[in-house]
């Protein structure tokens, strides 16, 4: 199995208890430790590592030319990949917790983290704009 290809397994536990067990105990109690991206992470340094100073040049001089020519090769897209799968991790365990802590229900909240999954940016609108009617009408 490639880094690419372990970046999601790593993480699907956690999304599985946020959307599918999101009033268990152990949810919460799993779900609390803020290092719940690092498996993913743990792909993104190993295939960041190697390639550091090739990166490094690149993102201090973003040209889309050289951004499309690393992107292109195996390290390149397996590192993007592994990095969105940590970052929406993040973003959608802030979102879980937001939306305990907001009286959310989970049949809102969950869908929503599906959404988030396969396209992250409509799922994060979507949980603020839900957030914002929800905090809106306890105002």
């Amino acid at each position: 199995m490639t880094l690419f290809t372990l970046a999601f397994p790593l993480a699907a536990p956690f999304w599985a208890l946020m959307i599918l067990a999101p009033k268990w105990r152990w949810t919460e109690r799993i779900m609390a430790s803020p290092w719940v991206p690092l498996l993913p992470l743990v792909c993104y340094f190993a295939l960041e590592l190697p390639h550091f100073g090739e990166w490094g040049r690149a993102m201090l001089r973003p040209d889309l030319g050289v951004l499309q020519t690393l992107l292109a090769t195996p390290w390149g897209a397996g590192l993007v990949w592994a990095h969105l799968i940590a970052f929406d991790l993040f973003i959608a365990r802030w979102m879980y917790f937001e939306g305990r802590a907001r009286g959310i229900s989970p049949w809102i909240v969950s869908p929503i983290l599906l959404l988030t999954i396969f396209l992250s940016p409509f799922g994060l609108v979507v949980f603020l704009v839900v957030r914002a009617v929800r905090l809106r009408s306890l105002a």
